[in-house]
């Protein structure tokens, strides 16, 4: 399969998690900062930009904003199955936010991320969905000129979704950077070749979901093991 090189970068607890209420203390702040650091490393070095699931893009970037479809006509079935879209502005740009998306629930104001970080905005933004998808939400996305590309009936196809991505982008690597849902989807599917963490020196207990959710046993290589502001920065390549 011809499919990109997947980085997973992340913030974790001693304990594992990448969500919950230690993100937003103050002894986590210098892993965050870390993070970004790295997140802007990697576009240097470059990255073809980040891949989230819905609920992150949400908290992102979108605000849980919605659009009012009611307006729209739907967009025909080509050949019993919706077809994929691609604007040529989207096919000559170099940098990518890839939402896994399946049921097609994101609202976006613009067709590229709008953040003050350089590693985040002017994101090129893709939409990879399922045929579960309304289908007056793909006239939303071509009114936004957004691109859309489909890989799976209910659930998305990972490896799909990454060939169709190696098929039409130019990018050789993506960091994948959750949450847990997405990063589990990606790591049964064997699609993450190397791990990027930034684990902060505190734990998240009950609290907050794991690196992986319903993630298989895959085996990785230590490669770096650094300490920095009071936290690790570690990276593995798979074996």
């Amino acid at each position: 399969m011809n499919r990109p090189y997947v980085i997973c970068h992340m913030v974790t607890s001693v304990d594992g998690k990448v969500t919950g209420e230690f993100l937003r203390r103050p002894e986590c702040e210098s892993a965050t900062e870390i993070y970004y650091e790295i997140n802007r490393e990697y576009k240097e070095q470059g990255s073809g930009g980040f891949i989230c699931g819905r609920v992150t893009m949400e908290e992102s970037f979108t605000g849980g904003f919605y659009p009012d479809l009611s307006g729209y006509r739907p967009v025909a079935r080509e050949c019993g199955h919706y077809m994929n879209c691609w604007f040529d502005k989207t096919l000559e740009a170099n940098y990518f936010a890839i939402a896994f998306d399946p049921k097609g629930r994101l609202g976006w104001q613009s067709n590229v991320i709008e953040d003050s970080d350089p590693g985040y905005g002017g994101a090129a933004i893709i939409e990879v969905l399922t045929e579960q998808v309304d289908p007056r939400y793909l006239a939303y996305l071509e009114e936004k000129e957004i691109s859309y590309c489909f890989a799976g009936e209910s659930e998305i196809d990972v490896p799909l979704a990454l060939e169709t991505l190696s098929l039409h982008l130019k990018p050789a690597f993506y960091l994948l950077e959750g949450g847990s849902i997405v990063n589990g989807h990606l790591l049964r599917a064997d699609c993450v070749d190397e791990l990027s963490l930034v684990q902060a020196p505190l734990t998240a207990g009950n609290d907050g979901k794991p690196l992986f959710s319903g993630g298989d046993i895959r085996s990785f290589e230590l490669t770096r093991a650094e300490s920095k502001k009071d936290c690790l920065v570690l990276n593995y390549k798979k074996k």
